[in-house]
């Protein structure tokens, strides 16, 4: 079994920054890539961050050169450092992972989701 455990959302000031964290655990062999996506109401949720376990990143054009995806491979993390926030930001941010388990193969994986709020 796997967990993604993600920390760091909350309500920040236009122009503000956050740094949203995730953790997995559980019966992991490898982490393939890690990404970060978000849900903002009524809209689908989107990709906004991805890195693969190499290092590669990409990014949604709207977050390119103010948000910053990093992972650390030894801890099984990745992180999402957002900067310059807008009120169009606000969304719940959910942690996802390709792991491959030790019992059950490969598989993508979700976090319960954190509640960014972009607001004045």
């Amino acid at each position: 079994q796997v967990q993604l455990v993600e920390s760091g959302g909350g309500l920040v000031q236009p122009g503000g920054s956050l740094r949203l964290s995730c953790a997995a655990s559980g019966s992991i062999f490898s982490i393939h890539a890690m990404g970060w996506y978000r849900q903002a109401p009524g809209k689908q949720r989107e990709l906004v961050a991805a890195i693969t376990n190499g290092g590669i990143t990409n990014y949604v054009d709207s977050v390119k050169g103010r948000f910053t995806i990093s992972r650390d491979n030894a801890k099984n993390t990745v992180n999402l450092q957002m900067n310059s926030l807008k009120p169009e930001d606000t969304a719940v941010y959910y942690c996802n992972a390709d792991i491959r388990t030790v019992v059950a193969g490969r598989g993508h994986y979700w976090g319960q989701g954190t509640q960014v709020t972009v607001s004045s």
